[in-house]
């Protein structure tokens, strides 16, 4: 039956082995109808290769009117490579879950734009949200490893977040405090454009100890500029009246040293982890601030790393290789790897991305419990609304014609 296919997914599909399937003429009999044609692949995979790309040789590849794709926000990434891809006119297109990192309107709009490519093309759609179905999907499977079943006629399960399933106490610190002042990061009235393009403008914001922040804005508001103001990463941070740890940005302290008072996490970060490291060594690398472990841990270290597997009921994994875990199982150990020092501030940017409903309320039921049980200050992003998600202070980027001013909510919670 050709037609306009949903993949419905969960975190133990098999994603990427069943697309490679697909792209290389190997289509199961219930998608025949894709032999011969010649496809291609949107996805976060896809995404890092340009990245990759533009980071050795200067350039991505892709068309972004005099822009890196690096100073780019994860959505407008996302719709440029659609883009590009489009451009190509393939026979059908492997859509990845699309929305991730798309606010609601960008959804919409991109939803309108698809279903009008989806009459020159044909689609096939990997979906982990009920709520992210192209209406012009006809067919609809499951896939299950990298074989689909209960085609054409699939239909999704309700799936119930889990709330709250972590009951032993958080693991402690490996040392001692540092000493810092209780202002941890400090905005004031910072300003940032891009060319002639102003992006944040007059930002007054302060993170102090034990904060927890949620940041919203749209796409192309300035969250992925502020926070790579803040990790260190953005040179556009220099000259302005941005204090770190309570010291002016650009007065001397190095990138290493912001760096290391930071626990930090976003999914693209999974890539760089393509070692045979076991989930242990995962955790234990982020003690070491390493991309992996290549050193042998002491006991203590061992021990700590022990306390947060049986804390995430993952203990039997242990030895287990890191890329053969689950995408939900890679989600909760990279949120533990950030915060298994109790850094002074930990950056939660997209961590529910791509995940099903149950694999998310279990990273927000993680998320809840580090902020209540620690002194870490959690700047936490994400495009959807999570259920559980409790954060007591929104900052909020509005963009306007100057640059996106930040609205500060302040929320009581029970």
């Amino acid at each position: 039956m050709q037609a306009h296919t949903a993949i419905y997914t969960d975190n133990t599909s098999e994603k990427e082995a069943f697309a490679k399937k697909l792209l290389g003429g190997m289509a199961p009999r219930e998608l025949s109808f894709l032999k011969g044609g010649r496809g291609a692949y949107f996805s976060n995979s896809t995404l890092s290769e340009f990245l990759d790309t533009e980071a050795r040789y200067d350039r991505s590849g892709l068309y972004l009117e005099g822009r890196t794709l690096r100073s780019l926000s994860s959505g407008e990434r996302k719709k440029a490579l659609l883009g590009y891809l489009l451009a190509k006119e393939p026979d059908f297109l492997i859509l990845d879950n699309l929305f991730d990192n798309l606010d609601p309107p960008s959804r919409e709009a991109l939803k309108e734009v698809l279903e009008t490519q989806s009459r020159n093309i044909l689609l096939i759609q990997f979906l982990s949200r009920s709520q992210d179905l192209l209406k012009c999907m006809k067919n609809k499977a499951f896939l299950s490893g990298d074989h689909i079943r209960d085609f054409p006629n699939y239909t999704p399960e309700t799936q119930k977040t889990q709330s709250r399933r972590f009951s032993s106490a958080l693991p402690p610190a490996p040392g001692a405090s540092p000493s810092l002042p209780k202002v941890l990061i400090d905005f004031r009235k910072v300003n940032l454009s891009y060319g002639e393009r102003p992006i944040l403008s007059q930002i007054e914001w302060k993170m102090e100890k034990g904060d927890f922040w949620e940041l919203r804005g749209p796409n192309g508001s300035g969250k992925t500029s502020l926070i790579t103001m803040i990790i260190g990463d953005n040179p556009k941070a220099y000259g302005q009246e941005l204090y770190l740890f309570g010291i002016r940005k650009g007065s001397g302290e190095s990138v290493w040293d912001i760096k290391s008072k930071i626990g930090y996490f976003t999914p693209a970060l999974t890539d760089r982890f393509r070692g045979n490291h076991t989930a242990e060594a995962m955790l234990i690398s982020g003690l070491l601030d390493s991309v992996g472990l290549y050193v042998k841990p002491s006991d203590q270290q061992r021990t700590l790393a022990h306390s947060w597997l049986a804390l995430l009921g993952l203990s039997d994994l242990a030895r287990i290789q890191f890329r053969n875990l689950s995408e939900g199982h890679q989600r909760l150990l990279m949120c533990a790897r950030a915060m298994i020092k109790h850094p002074p501030v930990l950056i939660l940017d997209e961590p529910t991305a791509g995940l099903d409903e149950a694999s998310a309320g279990l990273v927000i039921s993680l998320v809840q419990k580090m902020a209540a049980e620690s002194e870490t200050a959690i700047l936490f992003v994400s495009h959807r609304q999570e259920p559980g998600l409790k954060a007591p202070k929104v900052l909020e980027l509005v963009p306007g014609k100057g640059g996106s001013k930040g609205i500060i909510h302040n929320f009581i919670t029970p």
